[in-house]
């Protein structure tokens, strides 16, 4: 009996070794989508996204399909180019178009990405303090540096590990536990699902920033970092020309989960405060106007929700800066090093500002991300350029179908950094 029982153990033990393997595999093979994925998805977009079901229900559904359908085709196109040429983005920049240019694009993207550790941290400091009220003995709820002293530990900590397969299962985590928590708020507050089918329907309201939320929602799925980053994260994996079809898997899977969870972010608002006109001001009333609402249980869900979206985009963001500095550099990163260690320390520094001079994050997140997608128009064009180039890409440059589909998103995008530009300053 007993070596009957053996016999058991250690069948169920080989099947549940061989399915953690499998996971673990197919997890590795996303881990570039799933870092997008994780960059993507943070404070800036779920706060775009709430402000947008808030004020306009499910009606911009139609604008967030487009910028992930778009999104799909550039992910696979820029990890593409970095698989058939075997360089990346920002190094083609410098040698096919001069150190200035890239030395601008490189320039742009880093500060933009500083900007952000400022909404993101101050966001996710609020809404712990606001949260966190109830359980104080003043009411004041948990004090801001504190909330930043121990998010930016944990930050430090893991990031000191400087290994990217480490990273892969932290973002791995914090992506999993982010897409759960909007999933489970949703299941609980959604609008009814004919709205979704209508919200695909394109429309404009003519409420006031409509532009500018457009704008925004359409740069934290198509900011010009996100492709720049993606040709980092393929030459990092080492993908080859036999990895093509993973390629394409990771970039569905990736963007499919982009439109997934943003709109599950903007079901959550949708369903609980546009039906009583409430409107989104601050990164509190995300909590405090949901709460009555929904409950407590399902505000706590999406608080949870909030501070894993927050920690899965800082953590890629630090990673940034010294990756494009490394890249443009030329050499092999090196996140060990001083200069890398100097960066990453930097962007914790400047993510306090919030937290110790206090201020409103909410419109400096949808401003950010309006901003982000002016950027996107030059980047785009260069990489046409490139895609285009027969001793680069031989068999693999655009054909004409591509070239259409690439020229339709930059108009795109340039109409939107238009759009964007309006919303900010008219």
């Amino acid at each position: 009996m007993d070596d009957k029982h053996k016999l058991v153990n250690n069948g169920y033990r080989s099947k549940l070794g061989a399915f953690k393997g499998k996971v673990a595999l197919l997890v590795s093979s996303i881990a570039p989508g799933l870092f997008l994925l994780g960059y993507n998805i943070g404070t800036g977009s779920v706060t775009t996204m709430a402000t947008s079901g808030a004020q306009y229900g499910l009606r911009l559904s139609w604008a967030l399909l487009l910028s992930c359908v778009f999104t799909y085709f550039l992910i696979v196109s820029f990890g593409k180019f970095t698989i058939v040429s075997g360089k990346t983005v920002l190094q083609s920049f410098r040698s096919r178009f001069g150190y200035g240019i890239a030395m601008f694009i490189l320039l742009s993207l880093i500060l933009s990405e500083f900007a952000s550790c400022i909404g993101i941290m101050g966001v996710v400091t609020q809404i712990i303090q606001e949260w966190s009220r109830p359980y104080t003995s003043d009411g004041s709820g948990f004090h801001p540096m504190l909330i930043w002293l121990f998010f930016s530990g944990i930050l430090v900590f893991l990031l000191w590990q400087g290994r990217y397969r480490f990273f892969e299962k932290v973002l791995a985590v914090f992506v999993g536990l982010m897409a759960a928590s909007f999933l489970m708020t949703l299941f609980v507050t959604s609008p009814p699902p004919a709205d979704y089918l209508i919200g695909l329907i394109p429309t404009l309201p003519k409420e006031n920033h409509t532009f500018l939320i457009i704008s925004g929602m359409v740069g934290t799925t198509m900011g010009g970092v996100l492709y720049v980053v993606r040709s980092v994260l393929v030459s990092e994996k080492g993908w080859t020309l036999k990895d093509l079809k993973i390629e394409k898997r990771d970039a569905a899977i990736s963007s499919g989960l982009m439109f997934i969870l943003s709109l599950a972010v903007m079901g959550c608002a949708a369903g609980t405060l546009f039906p009583k006109g409430l409107q989104i001001e601050n990164a509190i009333d995300m909590v405090k106007l949901m709460e009555p609402l929904a409950g407590k249980f399902a505000s706590s869900i999406f608080v949870f929700g909030i501070v894993s979206a927050g920690l899965s985009s800082l953590f890629p963001i630090l990673l940034l800066a010294p990756w494009l500095w490394s890249d443009f550099q030329g050499v092999k990163s090196n996140l060990k090093s001083p200069v890398s260690r100097g960066l990453i320390i930097l962007g914790i520094l400047i993510s306090v500002t919030i937290p110790l001079f206090g201020g409103r994050p909410i419109f400096i997140m949808i401003a950010s991300q309006s901003l982000a997608i002016m950027a996107t128009p030059l980047i785009l064009f260069l990489t046409l350029i490139l895609l285009n180039d027969k001793k680069l890409m031989g068999k693999y440059r655009f054909n004409i179908r591509q070239n259409i589909t690439m020229i339709l998103i930059l108009l795109f995008t340039i109409y939107m950094a238009v759009v964007g530009y309006m919303g900010l300053f008219f």
